[in-house]
């Protein structure tokens, strides 16, 4: 019996010995939890970075017209594509591995893939679907269809837009945000292009108009209406949630960091998206003042629309 009860003794001691250390392991734990080394990620940013890769799908009238930047001044009736299919697309990019789709809804052009009450120029004054159509529906329901996340593009620069520089424009592009941002249900991510101002088409004059980038589109408020509309999205730009790599060739440095500290052009200390030195951004500061992780992006061809010279 001795033996068996020195084991019982033994036993219970190291019983008594694990709970001990870990009301000691609890009390540390509660009175020195280490705070996070700043600056963190928001969810936002977490669920972003979780799905690794995604597909950004260029359509427009670009194919029509075999050109990579169109003007804003073709017809819109050049845009029938007669065997469009969504699900199509949207099933090759799940196939693909990848985890969401962007379609590009406004290009620099101005020519908008949803019906939208902005503007005359989009989809509505095209044959397609006797003008009913509407491609970014048609995608973001593939999208969702198919379990992949659904986002947007919508460019800034409007080469179309007769009230492109002036105040006025402002309004107008912000209510075209407000369609995409309302219509399609929850997005991922919005794209902002840091291309802005030149020669265009506007209305009717062809000229060429510039913009101050860093406080034309009021910024500010036109992300605060992003934030107000789709909270759970992250905002790709110059200097989003998530920043432009700094090329199109599809390659990070070989040491990236997730924290940058973006720097104007004309300002340093006001950066701007497009005026900022996006060179930077690719491999990032390793003592950045905001978690703004990159986004790699690069075209399958040799520019962002389908040529069939190209093929």
């Amino acid at each position: 019996m001795k033996p068996i009860m020195k084991t019982m003794k033994q036993y219970i001691g190291q019983i008594l010995f694990f709970i001990f250390c870990g009301i000691i392991s609890c009390n540390i734990s509660k009175a020195d939890e280490p705070k996070p080394v700043e600056p963190i990620p928001s969810e936002a940013q977490l669920r972003w970075q979780e799905m690794e890769i995604y597909a950004l799908v260029c359509h427009g009238l670009n194919p029509y017209t075999n050109k990579e930047l169109n003007y804003g001044d073709d017809d819109p009736k050049i845009f029938n594509p007669k065997n469009f299919d969504a699900e199509q697309i949207v099933s090759a990019i799940k196939s693909g591995g990848m985890n969401g789709v962007i379609i590009v809804a406004k290009h620099i052009d101005g020519f908008c893939l949803w019906n939208t009450k902005t503007t005359d120029y989009s989809i509505s004054k095209t044959p397609y679907k006797n003008g009913k159509g509407d491609i970014v529906k048609e995608i973001a329901d593939a999208s969702r269809k198919h379990g992949l996340k659904f986002g947007v593009y919508c460019a800034p620069w409007d080469r179309n837009a007769a009230k492109y520089g002036t105040p006025d424009y402002i309004p107008m592009y912000r209510e075209q945000l407000r369609e995409l941002l309302t219509n399609y249900g929850d997005l991922f991510e919005i794209w902002f292009d840091g291309a802005n101002g030149g020669d265009g088409y506007y209305g009717g004059k062809r000229e060429k108009r510039t913009i101050d980038k860093t406080s034309y589109y009021d910024w500010q408020n036109t992300i605060a209406l992003v934030r107000k509309l789709q909270p759970n999205a992250v905002i790709f730009s110059d200097i989003g949630d998530t920043r432009w790599v700094g090329n199109e060739d599809g390659y990070a440095a070989k040491e990236t960091w997730a924290t940058f500290t973006p720097k104007g052009v004309s300002n340093p200390d006001k950066p701007s998206i497009g005026d900022s030195k996006y060179q930077e951004a690719t491999a990032g500061h390793r003592d950045g003042k905001y978690w703004m992780p990159a986004e790699c992006d690069f075209p399958l061809r040799r520019g962002w629309f389908w040529h069939r010279n190209e093929d």
